[in-house]
């Protein structure tokens, strides 16, 4: 734990005011915001009534049938006698001090650092009070500093942390206690090469239109901030050369409300914004995301951890002939190269299949989602690689030539065997890259019945398979490479991996290797057949161990 200013270095004379920020004694993490400053019916002396970010409270402001604050959560708040129990903070430089020149442990020395030419961290470890002034010497040379959790509530001085932070370049001020933005840009205009803020946890809830203009900062994190998007645009006036905005865990559920006689219906501005991270909030409508259509230079879009359930993609923008957005719109999601989905609700195809028309999406991630849970029904990689035509990079994975040829090639053959049951329109609908890659790779469709010509008709059919044994019961076992009929159930293929293997009584269990997946895909229908899970020649299955 960082040292921290506890309520006895304060002066006794400090009042606290409802919306000032402050932490528990001896626990800069609990941090809170005092609701009520006041007499309690029934008890003695002055009670400070937090509500605490965390939750943890004891009740939503009402003592004895009462209610003195109003708690955001029913829980969430408590009171508190100011000298006992409570901090309201330090200034910048002396949290700064209280950082670096005091006693820390271990972790805290990992923080403290110089960054070299090359961007390496150059440790600074000087110990003994006669080393004060050389460790305070250092302040200047250093470009990132970390006074995160401690209790920062205030400036102090402005010329005073330009003196001692003249090359600063990155600051985390993660959980401390100030609650007005004005006091943020004051900081900024004091340290004018910076380039990266942090501010997670902050509760800024005053000064936000008097923001000044920051043209350094580059990027800027405000994670669980509780900060709206109607803030957030009237922050972007002061960032505009913004490239990084994160915005995680900040129950976020809508974009922007715009009325209906607006012109624009779409963000705009922010034109140096090239990553934008909304994971984590409680967005589940895609119409909201595509309101971000027109942010010119944005290439990630972090959206994991949602409630999303469909994506759509489409070209036609609600935008009047007659406003003055209409001949400088784009299509949509422009630049747009890396879209993490992951962890949403996502349980339809056509969510898949639309991702091809984003015009430079490669990077994809949409693990954790129904689509992809086989346990629900969802489909395997290598059904994902052939429906996403561009995308390089699934779900944290790279995608190879080679793999993306055999999920072509297997998911074509799996389509084939089933396409008698459907028309056209209805391949067209659900499978639209299947004939586009029977072309690429020349494959014909499987007929429901193959008339066997001959033995070389029957061998040029079979397909070439590795078994593997896997089991950790069977010990070790050379792997086979068969040529088994793509009509084979995997039933059958089950029995003759006993024979095989000589396996006793022991009933295997069938997975498909994936390159790429960090998991295999269980061959789960004992009556379906290999060319059913599109398996093709070069496919190494898995066998193991009923548990």
């Amino acid at each position: 734990m960082p040292p921290s200013p506890t309520s006895s270095t304060m002066e006794d004379s400090i009042e606290l005011s409802v919306g000032k920020r402050v932490h528990a004694s001896g626990d800069p993490r609990r941090i809170g915001t005092v609701r009520y400053v006041g007499a309690l019916e029934g008890y003695s002396g002055i009670w400070i009534g937090v509500d605490w970010d965390n939750g943890e409270g004891k009740h939503d402001g009402t003592v004895n049938g009462f209610k003195y604050f109003e708690a955001r959560e029913d829980r969430s708040g408590s009171f508190m006698r100011l000298k006992k129990s409570l901090c309201s903070g330090v200034g910048f430089l002396d949290a700064l001090k209280l950082r670096y020149l005091g006693d820390y442990t271990k972790e805290e020395e990992d923080e403290m650092y110089v960054l070299s030419t090359r961007r390496n961290r150059i440790s600074i470890q000087l110990v003994g009070k006669d080393k004060i002034q050389e460790k305070l010497n250092h302040f200047q040379d250093l470009t990132s500093v970390s006074i995160s959790y401690m209790g920062v509530s205030s400036t102090g001085p402005l010329h005073e942390i330009y003196a001692a932070l003249p090359n600063l370049k990155e600051l985390n001020m993660a959980g401390n206690l100030l609650s007005n933005w004005q006091d943020v840009g004051a900081i900024c205009v004091a340290l004018p090469l910076l380039e990266i803020l942090d501010l997670t946890g902050s509760r800024l809830e005053q000064g936000i239109i008097d923001l000044p203009l920051l043209m350094n900062i580059r990027i800027l994190v405000l994670n669980n901030c509780r900060i709206s998007w109607k803030e957030v645009e009237i922050l972007k006036k002061s960032i505009p050369m913004v490239e990084e905005l994160h915005l995680i865990a900040n129950k976020l559920k809508t974009i922007m409300d715009f009325s209906s006689n607006s012109t624009a219906n779409y963000i705009t501005g922010f034109d140096s914004l090239k990553l934008l991270n909304l994971e984590d909030n409680c967005i589940d409508s895609w119409d909201e995301i595509f309101k971000l259509c027109q942010l010119k230079r944005l290439e990630h879009l972090y959206l994991n951890k949602n409630k999303l359930k469909h994506i759509f993609y489409s070209q036609i923008l609600n935008i009047p002939k007659d406003s003055e957005y209409h001949e400088k719109c784009m299509k949509p999601f422009k630049n747009l190269r890396c879209l993490l989905l992951g962890s949403n609700e996502i349980e339809d195809l056509s969510s898949i299949d639309s991702l091809n028309y984003f015009p430079n999406l490669v990077d994809v991630r949409i693990s954790d989602n129904p689509i992809c849970d086989a346990a629900k029904g969802g489909i395997p990689r290598f059904n994902l690689i052939a429906r996403l035509s561009k995308v390089d990079m699934l779900n944290g994975s790279e995608v190879s030539r080679r793999e993306r040829k055999e999920s072509e090639i297997r998911y074509v053959r799996l389509i084939s065997s089933k396409v008698h049951v459907y028309n056209q329109e209805e391949i067209k609908e659900l499978h639209p890259r299947y004939c586009e890659l029977k072309l690429l790779h020349g494959l014909d469709d499987e007929k429901p019945s193959v008339e066997v010509t001959g033995p070389k008709k029957m061998a040029s059919e079979l397909l070439s398979i590795t078994l593997k044994c896997v089991g950790a019961s069977f010990g070790e076992k050379a792997p086979l490479n068969k040529k088994l009929p793509p009509t084979t159930m995997v039933g059958k293929l089950k029995l003759l991996c006993e024979s095989f293997f000589k396996l006793k009584a022991v009933k295997p269990k069938l997975f498909i290797e994936e390159e790429g997946s960090p998991f295999p895909t269980l061959l789960d229908d004992d009556m379906s057949s290999l060319a059913d899970f599109g398996i093709c020649s070069g496919t190494t299955i898995l066998v193991d161990e009923e548990a």
